[in-house]
């Protein structure tokens, strides 16, 4: 992660459990959990931790697991990362390992996307607005995270 400023890097620690968004303009370490989106300028997700909720950031590096979508100019997936959620970027690196269930899309400029899309508000809200697939006994979970690529609402299953 890169260090733009000289503020030291705000650092979830692994017994932390946060419930609500979280938003700063500077660099963010996760080892524990949030259920909530989180919008950083660098964002790091570490091994055992775990983000149910939206992130916009410049810049992430996933080595846990989140749940929802992903926005960011630069992704970095490391061999442990765990993805249900689709993922927009600029750059994307992947390692061998990683886990992905949804959609990657590349997008130019991710930060003025970002900018003209409306914030994507709370877990429950984004749960009361989209409703449930019919579910069947073969067929996955629907995901927690929605996703409005311009066509509609799609959800992403998770496994």
């Amino acid at each position: 992660m890169s260090q733009s400023t000289n503020i030291a890097p705000s650092i979830i620690s692994a017994n932390l459990h946060i419930v609500g968004n979280l938003e700063t303009e500077g660099e963010v370490q996760v080892d524990g959990t949030i259920d909530g989106d989180v919008t950083a300028n660098a964002l790091t997700i570490g091994e055992n931790a775990k983000v149910s909720g939206h992130i916009v950031a410049d810049e992430v590096e996933i080595r846990g697991s989140i749940e929802g979508r992903v926005m960011a100019r630069s992704v970095k997936l490391s061999k442990s990362a765990h993805v249900v959620g689709d993922i927009v970027h600029e750059v994307l690196s992947i390692e061998s390992g990683a886990y992905i269930e949804g959609q990657l899309q590349r997008a130019e400029n991710v930060k003025k996307i970002e900018r003209s899309k409306p914030a994507f508000g709370n877990k429950a809200q984004k749960e009361a607005d989209i409703p449930d697939a019919p579910a069947t006994a073969a067929a996955p979970a629907p995901a927690e995270g929605d996703v409005n690529n311009g066509k509609g609402r799609l959800k992403a299953a998770s496994g």
